[in-house]
C-alpha cells in the first residue's frame, strides 16, 4: 500500500478554505440609501434617456412624411398624377404615429 502524500497548498480547491471546509458566506447587509451624488447621477441618466426618446419621436414625425411624401412626388412625376404626394405625406404621418405608439406607448 502506498502512503498518501500531503496536499500541496497550490492544489487547494477554490471552493474550500485552508481547513478543507467550505467557506462561510458573508452575512447579508442592510441596503443603504444612495448618496446625494448617486441620486443626482441616476436622475441625470434618466433625464438623458427620456430626452433621447423625445428627440427620436420628433425625428420620426419629421422623417415619415418627408420620406413618403418624397416617394409620392417621385411616383407622381413618373406616373403623371398629382395626388400621390398628399397620400405619401398622410401615409408617412400615419406610419410615424404608429411607430411612435408601438415603441413608446406600449411600455
Amino acid at each position: 500500500m502506498s502512503t498518501p502524500t500531503p496536499r500541496d497548498p497550490d492544489d487547494a480547491r477554490p471552493d474550500r478554505d485552508q481547513t478543507g471546509e467550505p467557506p462561510v458566506p458573508p452575512e447579508p447587509t442592510e441596503p443603504t440609501e444612495p448618496t446625494e451624488e448617486e441620486r443626482r447621477e441616476q436622475l441625470q441618466a434618466f433625464n438623458r434617456r427620456e430626452q433621447d426618446s423625445a428627440w427620436r419621436a420628433v425625428a420620426y414625425l419629421l422623417t415619415g412624411p418627408l420620406v413618403y411624401g418624397g416617394l409620392g412626388a417621385l411616383a407622381d412625376h413618373w406616373l403623371g398624377t398629382s395626388w400621390l404626394v398628399g397620400a405619401g405625406i398622410v401615409g408617412g404621418m400615419a406610419l410615424s404615429l404608429y411607430l411612435i405608439w408601438f415603441r413608446y406607448g406600449t411600455h
